[in-house]
């Protein structure tokens, strides 16, 4: 039967990895495939009135997303009778998520998608990985649009930076007195649930307990979701995954500290990363109206199948209202990559997330002092520590709202913008200005633009209880109100410079709470 080469599968080995030989052909796995949208056109329509800051009038519930929007029965019976052929079973069907996970064996995938699978060893470990495409027959093209999980290689790290990372004492702030310091409206996200994706790690209670008795604050409802096999494991060392759990739970949850907190914890590679979005998306019993993401990986590591699937979910949480607030990284202009070219973080530069960068951050009494782009090396701190992530996409598109901006050089030379710009907006990011935590029972401070995101979420939270409804999709309207927010003039965070209104370090700027609240 003839296969054909499923449009942006391809995959490289991940840089530096060495092969070791074929996968044993007897492992057992499971494997993610994403399946077409029923109605497409009338989706598109859909968005375009979001995209253009539409009414929020406009969002749908996740009953009728499900019904209108997610995977058609007829195509999913196309999917089983293509793995009953293969020898692969069913492990889970989620139409509203338009997802289908398979499980079998190596030899079953390498026959079924026409893929060689291979164990790799690189710097961190080993993976079972692939090279070129996946395959699939005739009667699935056009029917399953991403193939995710055969290759499980670490996909995303998490966006955190400790104050270690620079050679004096840090200061900090609390959650609460950021949010003071950002003039964050009154409340405490009452009625909101807010969904955290964690790619390993993960909390104590009583570490939770102690911290919000700490700040004077009740704990928030804390509960943790299990995808694909994904657990909370804390590991026991505070400067490990853990530390990126705790600090997004701490973050978000004394912001909003009567929202509900949920975990949502999925093992670190594409696919485990995908369901989690997609779980968190669709999860009917929680009903997240924000999701806070600190996790992710250059553009230049994902297959454009992968991130083309990511942006569909975040479309689809746009058109329920679900606001999704990623962190842009911590390498600055080169997301750590080291060829000399500036790269930006995924999944920041989906235009339908809210990439979230970095500031440093000085008070005085109780006011915002000064506030520049975080840079470790340029702010005086150790050299190769941090800086905001942020730059151009080379994958995605200039969205409409971002039409008619510019991008400013280092080297203080302006051009148009032509490609996806990020970040959007940012925070107080900076380690040595970062957010008191505590971790495996250690209090410490964290920064990074992992604890911008859940401060932005925490917002996100205040802003819907007060409303009596989600804010959804706030792209359009923020670009529309960059009053709202702080602008950021001084500072770089490598190939970029800080400028008047929109940059490519800090977006739009840092938060005026009050102010946003009033634009949204």
């Amino acid at each position: 039967m003839a296969k054909h080469p499923l449009a942006g599968s391809q995959r490289k080995a991940l840089h530096g990895a060495r092969a070791l030989g074929k996968a044993d052909p007897a492992e057992r796995l499971e494997a993610t495939l994403l399946l077409r949208r029923k109605n497409a056109k009338a989706f598109e329509d859909h968005m375009k009135n979001l995209r253009t800051g539409g009414k929020p009038g406009a969002h749908l519930s996740r009953e009728e997303f499900a019904r209108e929007f997610g995977a058609s029965p007829a195509d999913a019976a196309v999917v089983r009778k293509f793995a009953a052929q293969h020898g692969l079973a069913i492990a889970q069907q989620d139409l509203a998520r338009r997802t289908m996970v398979l499980s079998g064996t190596v030899a079953q995938f390498n026959d079924a998608f026409g893929v060689d699978l291979q164990q790799f060893e690189h710097e961190g470990g080993s993976y079972r990985g692939r090279t070129g495409a996946i395959n699939l027959p005739d009667e699935l093209q056009g029917i399953v649009e991403a193939v995710l999980g055969l290759d499980n290689r670490p996909q995303a790290s998490p966006h955190f930076r400790s104050s270690k990372t620079r050679l004096h004492a840090a200061a900090s702030f609390t959650p609460t007195e950021l949010a003071a310091l950002y003039d964050f409206p009154a409340g405490d996200g009452q009625g909101q649930c807010i969904g955290i994706i964690e790619l390993g790690g993960g909390y104590r209670p009583t570490d939770v307990r102690t911290y919000f008795t700490g700040l004077g604050l009740a704990p928030p409802a804390l509960s943790a979701t299990s995808v694909d096999h994904g657990k909370n494991h804390p590991t026991g060392d505070p400067n490990g995954p853990d530390a990126e759990v705790m600090l997004d739970i701490e973050v978000a949850g004394a912001v909003a500290p009567a929202a509900k907190v949920v975990v949502y914890f999925a093992p670190n590679t594409d696919a485990g990363f995908l369901d989690a979005i997609t779980t968190a998306i669709h999860d009917a019993a929680n009903r997240p109206s924000v999701i806070s993401i600190s996790w992710g990986g250059p553009e230049s590591t994902w297959t454009q199948a992968s991130m083309t699937a990511f942006d569909q979910a975040f479309q689809a949480a746009a058109t329920m209202g679900i606001t999704v607030c990623v962190a842009t990284g911590d390498s600055g202009s080169s997301d750590g990559v080291n060829d000399g070219a500036a790269h930006v973080d995924f999944p920041a530069s989906s235009p339908h997330a809210l990439a979230c960068g970095g500031t440093s951050l000085q008070s005085t009494n109780g006011r915002i002092a000064r506030e520049v782009v975080w840079n470790d090396a340029a702010n005086g701190g150790a050299s190769g520590g941090g800086a905001s992530g942020g730059g151009i996409s080379g994958f995605f598109a200039l969205p409409p709202w971002q039409n008619g901006l510019h991008v400013t050089s280092a080297q203080g030379s302006s051009s148009p913008l032509k490609m996806r710009g990020l970040p959007d907006v940012a925070g107080d990011a900076d380690p040595q200005t970062g957010y008191a935590v505590r971790v495996d029972g250690t209090d410490t401070v964290l920064g990074g633009t992992s604890a911008v995101a859940p401060l932005w979420a925490g917002l996100i939270a205040r802003i819907n209880s007060a409303k009596g409804g989600p804010v959804g999709f706030v792209n359009p309207r923020l670009y529309k109100r960059p009053s709202a927010l702080n602008d950021i003039t001084q500072g770089s965070n490598g190939d970029f410079a800080a400028s008047a209104g929109w940059d490519a370090c800090t977006g739009l700027g840092s938060p005026d709470g009050k102010k946003v609240a009033a634009a949204l």
